[in-house]
């Protein structure tokens, strides 16, 4: 198994790998002024790039593929419910790995996982080896 590295944008965001599901590992985040959108809640951009970096973490781990050979292609978030001043936890899953694209779902949860703050859907190009 890969060695989990956050990317820097994670890591600015201020999260850290909370905890593994199994091979998968599991974000957290505290909320901050680093997340901060209206008062008192998590702002969208930021817990969408929460999912992404879960998205984005769970192929590495699940694949073995080093950071810069990923793309993101898009990236599809459906927002269920405001996130409050408290830690957020992030989990992504390759749904399906073809030879070029991979397609990722990852969701976002506070309290509880079965109460989700958002879910995303991403597809990932896998770049071509350089020569």
């Amino acid at each position: 198994m890969t060695t989990i590295i956050l990317p820097p944008y994670a890591l600015g965001l201020g999260c850290t790998i909370d905890h593994m599901d199994g091979d998968l590992p599991v974000i957290g985040c505290d909320y901050g002024p680093r997340v901060a959108g209206r008062p008192g809640f998590w702002h969208g951009g930021a817990l969408s790039g929460l999912l992404e970096m879960a998205a984005v973490t769970a192929v590495r781990s699940t694949l073995d593929i080093e950071m810069r050979r990923l793309k993101p292609v898009n990236v599809s978030v459906q927002f269920m419910r405001g996130g409050v001043q408290k830690r957020t936890y992030a989990i992504g899953r390759v749904i399906r790995e073809g030879r070029r694209l991979v397609n990722v779902s990852a969701e976002a949860w506070q309290d509880d996982r079965a109460k989700p703050l958002a879910r995303a859907e991403m597809h990932v190009m896998i770049a071509a080896a350089k020569t």
